[in-house]
C-alpha cells in the first residue's frame, strides 16, 4: 500500500499553530463564578433587598433563613451548568490518543492532539480514527454509529471522507487529514454541547408572573409609606412598614417549592428506573408536546439480525445460511458475518454438507467474500457472498431476484446476496436480508405518547428507506423530510421521519421546534445525539447509551425499555398540579397582602402588621404551603403549559375575594370589638393565617374542592399551623394576646369562607381554562 510522504514535521508545526490542537477547545470557569452569577436576577435580587433590612434592624436569624434559601438554589443551578462540562469532557474521551502519522517520509506513533491538516495517517483494524480524513488508498468498514447513528458497518474507499472518532472494523488504509479539533464532524457536536441551553417554560413564566406581582406590590407599597410618611409616623416606624412590605411581596419559598417538587419527583422516578440528572426536566416533563426520537438503540434494539431469508428454486432456507456462513470470518470484528454464521448455527447446527478448503476474506475491489469447498462427491465448488450487484455480475439467477432485491431495500433492509457452483459456472442461491429490529416496546410507547398529545417524530442518521420503515413499523408517520429542507423552517407535522441528519441538524430542528413554540423532548443514545439531548428541554438517555448521551440528558432510563418516558410525563404533569396549586395559592395570597397593609393603615391609622409578624407569617404560610408538593393530584390527558395570564387572572379575582374576607374580619375587630392596635395586629396576623389555609384548601382542586381528600402531609401541616398560629395569640408569644374566642370565631368564619370562595373559583377558572 503506497502512501503519500506527509508533512515535514517544521511544516506540522507550523500548521499547529495555525490550527490549533486537534482537541476539543476547553473554557476554563470557576465554580465560584458560576454560583455568583446565580446570585443576580430578579428573584435574587429581592431576597438580598430583605435580608440587608433584616441585617439593619438587627433580627439576623430572619435574615439566615432567607439566606440559607438564596444559597441553596444558586448552588443547585452551579451544579446543573456543570453538567454540560461533564458531557463536554465524555465527548473527549472519544477521541483517538494516538495515531500512526507520516512525518518526513517516516513512519511513528504520534499525539492524536499533534495532528493538523495535510498530515497522512494509517488506519487499521480496532483504530479509533484520529481526525476527519479522506482515503487516499486501501479500504475500511468503518462503525459510525456513534456519530451517525446507523447501525449498519459501512465501507470508505480511496476519495471518501470518514470521520474521527469512528472505529475500523476490518481492513486497512492511509488518509490525509482533512478537519482536526473544532472543526471536526465529532469536534462541531462538542461545541454545540458546550453551547447549547434550553429555557425553561417553568421558569419564564413564574418570572413575568412574579416580576408583574412585584411591580404592582411595590408600587402599592411606595404608595403606602408615601401616605405614612404624610400622616406623620415616625422614621423607624416607617422602616418597619417598608421592610414588611417588601417581606410580603417576595415570593421567599417560591424557589424552594420549584426544588422540592422536582426531588420529590426525582425519587419517585427513580424507583420506577428513571433517573434525573437535571431536576427542572422532571417539570419539563409535563409540557412537552414533541418527541423527537433517534432510531437506532432507542426505537430500534440497535441489534443487527437476519430478518428475512429468500431462497432461490432448489434451495431452502437453511442452505442459504449454511453457505453464507461457509463464506463469512471466523473473526467476530465483522458485525455481518458474526450474525450470520449464528444465524447459520440456530438453523442447522450440523453446518453445510460441503467441507471448506480455503476462505478468501472480503475484497473492497470486488465487494465479496468467498468460500473454496468440496461437496460430498469430492467436486470442487466456489461460495460467494457480497452486495447483490457484485455477486449478479459473477453468478446468473433467476429475474424475479432484482425485484426482491429492490423490495427488501424499500423496506430498510441491507441484502447480501449468496452464490454457489463449480468455479466458472455460480448460480444465485439466496438473498439475506438485515435489519435492526425495533424494540418490543416502541410501538407501545409511541401510541401512549399519542394518546397523551404528545406528537413523536423520527430523527436519524440512516438512510431515508431504512428510516421509513421502521417509522411504519412504530407508528410514526412515515413522511420523509428531504435532506435539502433541513436547514429550513420545519414545521412540527409537516414530517414524521428526518433522515440523514448530522449531529448539528438535529441540535437545529430541536431550536426550530422551540422556537415555533414547541416543548421538545429528544431521546437517544449516541455522541451524535449529544447536542439536541442537551438542547431539549427533556433530553432523555436509554439505558444503552453512552456515557456522551447520558451526560448531556436531563433523563437517563436505568433499566430497558421506553416506559419510563410515559412514566416520567405522567409525574411531570402530577407535579405540575401540586405546584400550580402552590403558585395559584402564592398569587392569591400576594395580591392581598400589601393591598390588606394599605387598607389596615387607612382604616386604623397605624401599621396592621410588624416585621416580626410577617416574618411568622412567611414561615406558617410559604413554607407549610411547601406541603402541597406531596398532595395528591391527577395528571392531565394533554401536555401542561403555564398560562400566566389566565391563571393571573384567576389570582386577582380571588385575591380581591380574600381581601374582602380580610378586611371584614380587621373591621369587626376595630369597630366592633374594640381592639387595641397591638390586639388589631395580632388579629390581622391570625386572620392572613387562618384564611391562608381556607384559600389553600379550595384552591388545591380546580372542581368543587370536596371532589378529592388532601395528602395526610397536606392535613398534618394545616391543623400544625392552626395550633401554632392559635397558641401564639392566645398566649401572646411575639405579639399582643387575645381572647380564645378570638381565633376560635375567625377559623369559623374561614370555614364559611372557603364554602363561598369555592362557589366563585369554579366558574371563574372554567370561563379562564385553568384545569
Amino acid at each position: 500500500m503506497t502512501a503519500p510522504t506527509g508533512l515535514t514535521d517544521a511544516e506540522a508545526r507550523r500548521r499547529l499553530v495555525e490550527f490549533g490542537p486537534n482537541a476539543v477547545p476547553e473554557e476554563a470557569r470557576p465554580r465560584w463564578r458560576s454560583f455568583l452569577e446565580k446570585l443576580w436576577a430578579p428573584i435574587p435580587w429581592m431576597l438580598e433587598a430583605a435580608i440587608g433590612l433584616q441585617v439593619g434592624l438587627g433580627q439576623y436569624v430572619e435574615a439566615v433563613v432567607i439566606g440559607g434559601l438564596l444559597a441553596f438554589n444558586a448552588t443547585l443551578g452551579a451544579l446543573q451548568e456543570a453538567r454540560a462540562g461533564a458531557a463536554l469532557a465524555a465527548l473527549k474521551q472519544r477521541l483517538a490518543p494516538t495515531a500512526a502519522v507520516r512525518r518526513d517520509g517516516a513512519w511513528g506513533r504520534r499525539a492524536a492532539s499533534e495532528l493538523v491538516p495535510g498530515d497522512v495517517v494509517s488506519l487499521s483494524l480496532g483504530a479509533l480514527v484520529p481526525a476527519d480524513a479522506d482515503i487516499v488508498s486501501g479500504s475500511v468498514m468503518l462503525d459510525q454509529s456513534m456519530l451517525t447513528g446507523e447501525s449498519l458497518p459501512v465501507d470508505a474507499n480511496p476519495g471518501q471522507l470518514v470521520y474521527a472518532g469512528s472505529l475500523v472494523r476490518r481492513g486497512q488504509a492511509i488518509a490525509e487529514v482533512t478537519a482536526t479539533g473544532s472543526r471536526t464532524y465529532f469536534g462541531r457536536a462538542a461545541e454545540l454541547v458546550r453551547v447549547a441551553h434550553a429555557a425553561s417554560t417553568e421558569q419564564a413564566a413564574i418570572l413575568g408572573a412574579t416580576r408583574n406581582l412585584a411591580l404592582l406590590n411595590g408600587t402599592i407599597a411606595a404608595l403606602i409609606i408615601l401616605y405614612a410618611h404624610a400622616t406623620g409616623l415616625p422614621p423607624a416606624d416607617l422602616i418597619r412598614l417598608a421592610l414588611t412590605a417588601l417581606l410580603a411581596s417576595i415570593p421567599v419559598a417560591l424557589p424552594a417549592t420549584f426544588t422540592l417538587s422536582a426531588a420529590i419527583g426525582a425519587q419517585t422516578l427513580a424507583r420506577r428506573g428513571v433517573l434525573l440528572t437535571r431536576l427542572s426536566a422532571a417539570h419539563e416533563a409535563a409540557a412537552m408536546d414533541t418527541l423527537c426520537a433517534d432510531k437506532t438503540g432507542t426505537l430500534t434494539r440497535n441489534t443487527l439480525t437476519v430478518d428475512e431469508i429468500s431462497p432461490m428454486p432448489g434451495v431452502d432456507r437453511e442452505r442459504v445460511l449454511a453457505l453464507a456462513a461457509l463464506a463469512s470470518s471466523g473473526s467476530d470484528q465483522d458485525p455481518i458475518d458474526a450474525v450470520i454464521r449464528q444465524a447459520a448455527a440456530d438453523a442447522r447446527p450440523g453446518g453445510a454438507t460441503e467441507r471448506l478448503v480455503r476462505f478468501v476474506p472480503f475484497d473492497p475491489a470486488t465487494r465479496m467474500s468467498e468460500a473454496l469447498a468440496v461437496d460430498h462427491d469430492g467436486q470442487e465448488v466456489r461460495i460467494v457472498k457480497g452486495a447483490f450487484a457484485a455477486v449478479a455480475e459473477v453468478a446468473t439467477g433467476p429475474a424475479e431476484a432484482r425485484p426482491l432485491v429492490d423490495d427488501l431495500a424499500a423496506r430498510g433492509h441491507r441484502v447480501i446476496a449468496v452464490a454457489l457452483g463449480p468455479p466458472a459456472a455460480l448460480r444465485l442461491a439466496g438473498l439475506i436480508a438485515f435489519s435492526d429490529p425495533p424494540r418490543e416496546d416502541s410501538a407501545g410507547l409511541i401510541t401512549a405518547l399519542r394518546d397523551m398529545g404528545v406528537r413523536t417524530v423520527m430523527v436519524t442518521g440512516d438512510s431515508p428507506g431504512t428510516a421509513a420503515a421502521v417509522a411504519r413499523m412504530v407508528g410514526i408517520a412515515d413522511t420523509v423530510c428531504p435532506a435539502d429542507h433541513l436547514s429550513a423552517e420545519i414545521g412540527r407535522d409537516e414530517f414524521g421521519v428526518y433522515a440523514r441528519v448530522m449531529p448539528e441538524q438535529k441540535y437545529r430542528l430541536v431550536r426550530a421546534l422551540q422556537d415555533a413554540g414547541h416543548v421538545v423532548g429528544m431521546c437517544g443514545d449516541g455522541a451524535n445525539d449529544a447536542p439536541a439531548l442537551r438542547q431539549a428541554q427533556i433530553g432523555i438517555a436509554v439505558s444503552s447509551a453512552t456515557d456522551v448521551a447520558k451526560a448531556a440528558a436531563g433523563l437517563v432510563m436505568t433499566e430497558p425499555g421506553l416506559g419510563g418516558i410515559v412514566f416520567a410525563i405522567r409525574e411531570g404533569r402530577i407535579a405540575f398540579q401540586r405546584l400550580l396549586t402552590y403558585t395559584f395559592n402564592m398569587l392569591v395570597k400576594k395580591v392581598e397582602i400589601v393591598l390588606f397593609l394599605a387598607i389596615g393603615l387607612a382604616l386604623t391609622g397605624h401599621a396592621i402588621m410588624t416585621p416580626v409578624l410577617m416574618v411568622l407569617l412567611l414561615v406558617t404560610n410559604d413554607f407549610l404551603s411547601m406541603s402541597l408538593t406531596t398532595d395528591r393530584a391527577s395528571p392531565s390527558p394533554s401536555p401542561s403549559r403555564w398560562r400566566m395570564r389566565g391563571i393571573t387572572g384567576a389570582a386577582v379575582a380571588l385575591g380581591a375575594c380574600k381581601l374582602a374576607f380580610s378586611t371584614a374580619a380587621l373591621a369587626v375587630g376595630a369597630f366592633r370589638l374594640g381592639l387595641a392596635a397591638g390586639e388589631l395586629q395580632t388579629l390581622a396576623f391570625v386572620t392572613l393565617v387562618l384564611g391562608n389555609q381556607a384559600v389553600l384548601y379550595v384552591l388545591r382542586e380546580r372542581r368543587h374542592m370536596w371532589r378529592s381528600p388532601p395528602s395526610g402531609w397536606v392535613l398534618a401541616s394545616s391543623v400544625v399551623d392552626i395550633a401554632i398560629v392559635s397558641t401564639l395569640a392566645v398566649a401572646g408569644i411575639l405579639m399582643e394576646p387575645l381572647p380564645w374566642l378570638v381565633p376560635l370565631g375567625v377559623l369559623l368564619a374561614a370555614a364559611g369562607f372557603a364554602l363561598i370562595l369555592d362557589q366563585i373559583k369554579v366558574p371563574v377558572l372554567s370561563w379562564l381554562r385553568i384545569e
